[in-house]
């Protein structure tokens, strides 16, 4: 827990409210408010939630947070608490389902984990004490506001366990753990070479008749408990007006305060989005210090700060903590007009980041040229390429480690042609004929790997198959998901979502016959059957 000595608040009622739910949060002095159920006129804050994960792969979370009526510490701890109080026995769910095991039997590891940990709570707040002017630190006030106050609403029903110390940074944190995991000790028994993280293509349609953004993400099966969240927080910069980006949406998880997918749609007008490079360079590790800002926490502050391609990525570089290592799309729909010629520059830009190192630039022109971006955990930068260590491991294993060559670059390469509306882009994002695809063949009995597609359905690999690469084998672990907007969507922060591996080529996934564990996980539809849905939302500030 985050102890901020000065923080007096009173929480007048502290009530659990079922699965569909609009609460709102009223201020009656500074740091003392109340709770009421409905949406009260006389709110600062009111957050709506709906979960409809049996019915549709999602549950809802809609905050919106009303400037006028609260300071911006207020509304951050409001929000945070209000997220506690609707989704508590979702976190207790998340955290078991995926982290409930993360410091048995490593009691050094986690003492390491825990004094990284100290340190860099000590930085944030040394550095948010000495900068009362920044925009910056005070974004990262906010987000530990935030934190605060969903630990403290999780905490206001009786009804949810006990968790253990620091479990909600940790739930933040978890991606940039399993690098910390390695840099710690010098290998990692969770990871396995060549391991997958989403796939995402930014496609322009022909006459540039509209622009898409989209983003599968690749993971283990445990973690499909899914939140499609709006943050509609609008904070105010130092020097007076709204930050940029003050409402966003994104595809989420319970007791997480950014996506982790990752997949943003702001009313700044930016989509941004990543897919995860591996580091098999073990000196890199070398770069990370608690002196920094953990990536989570970069990404969110990127995302209220910039109004630019350009701008995030100048925002997301300082203080690079070197974990949780991506490929960044930047897109810039304020640059785009259906059927109008596209602009030189500005509308899309690419950052990439490793331990000590991060590079960025405007890759409009690739748009221009090709009418795609394709991205597939392989980096595209030749700096970031060589210093990761992704030329031995192209030496030694081939073209599954080549940026140009590997399967879903090819299968991108290929398909992407074939795009003209928004049902054909969901069909790509969707697809996986690995048994009949040649290009997700690979030298293995039997000769392909359901890893080799666009969405991964690695359990359907058969237990005694032989592969090369770890990451080809039988694994609970696939595409879960896919996030699809456009021109005319990301107006509203709208999207199309779709929940749990893909069945448009491949069987439905079911727990009770996966072969992995005989019922879901908590909180998981045994069957996840769903079909596309629209996210949409209310009226945002």
């Amino acid at each position: 827990m985050l102890a901020l000595s000065y923080l007096l608040v009173s929480l007048l009622l502290s009530p659990c409210f079922g699965d569909s739910s609009t609460i709102s949060v009223i201020r009656d002095a500074p740091w003392k408010f109340r709770i009421v159920e409905g949406n009260q006129p006389e709110a600062a804050l009111v957050s709506t939630f709906n979960n409809t994960v049996n019915e549709t792969g999602w549950s809802l979370l809609e905050i919106h947070g009303h400037p006028d009526l609260t300071t911006d510490e207020e509304m951050a701890y409001m929000a945070g608490y209000a997220e506690g109080v609707h989704t508590g026995e979702l976190i207790y769910m998340t955290y078991t389902n995926t982290l409930g095991t993360v410091c048995k039997e490593k009691s050094s590891l986690c003492d390491k984990l825990q004094e990284f940990l100290n340190s860099n709570i000590k930085f944030l707040k040394d550095n948010i004490a000495s900068n009362p002017k920044s925009d910056y630190w005070k974004q990262i006030n906010l987000y530990l506001r935030q934190l605060e106050g969903l630990e403290k609403g999780y905490y206001s029903s009786k009804k949810n366990p006990t968790l253990p110390p620091n479990a909600f940074f940790y739930l933040q944190y978890d991606c940039d753990m399993e690098d910390l995991q390695e840099a710690f000790t010098g290998s990692d028994s969770h990871r396995v070479l060549g391991d997958g993280s989403c796939s995402a293509i930014i496609k322009v349609l022909p006459n540039n008749e509209d622009l898409f953004t989209t983003h599968d993400t690749w993971s283990e099966y445990q973690t499909m408990l899914r939140v499609f969240k709006l943050y509609d927080l609008p904070y105010r910069l130092i020097n007076g007006g709204r930050i940029p980006g003050s409402s966003i949406s994104f595809s989420s998880y319970p007791g997480k305060l950014q996506s982790e997918d990752d997949y943003y749609i702001m009313s700044s007008r930016l989509v941004t989005m990543e897919t995860t490079n591996g580091i098999m360079n073990k000196t890199l590790w070398d770069f990370i210090s608690p002196q920094s800002v953990l990536e989570p926490v970069r990404v969110m502050v990127s995302n209220r700060l910039a109004s630019s391609g350009e701008e995030w990525c100048k925002t997301f570089k300082p203080f690079n903590s070197g974990t949780y290592n991506n490929q960044w799309m930047i897109v810039n729909y304020n640059h785009f007009t259906p059927g109008q010629a596209l602009p030189s520059s500005d509308l899309l830009w690419v950052l990439e980041q490793i331990p000590g190192t991060i590079v960025y630039d405007d890759q409009t022109k690739v748009l221009q040229s090709t009418s795609y971006w394709a991205s597939y955990n392989v980096p595209y930068y030749t700096e970031i390429f060589n210093l990761s260590g992704y030329p031995g491991a192209l030496k030694q294993y081939g073209n599954f480690f080549s940026h140009d060559k590997t399967a879903r670059a090819l299968i991108f390469a290929r398909n992407h042609s074939q795009v003209t509306d928004m049902d054909s882009l969901h069909a790509l994002m969707r697809y996986n004929n690995f048994q009949f695809d040649p290009l997700s063949a690979c030298n293995c009995t039997p000769p392909y790997s359901g890893e080799y597609a666009i969405s991964a359905r690695s359990d359907l690999n058969p237990a005694n198959g032989t592969y090369p690469i770890p990451a080809l084998k039988r694994r609970c672990h696939g595409g879960t998901d896919n996030k699809l907007t456009n021109s005319e969507m990301v107006k509203s922060l709208s999207c199309l979502a779709t929940s749990g591996p893909t069945h448009s080529q491949q069987p439905v996934f079911k727990w009770s016959t996966s072969g992995f564990q005989d019922t879901p996980p908590l909180g998981h539809p045994d069957e996840f059957d769903f079909a596309p849905i629209v996210i949409k939302w209310g009226e945002i500030n």
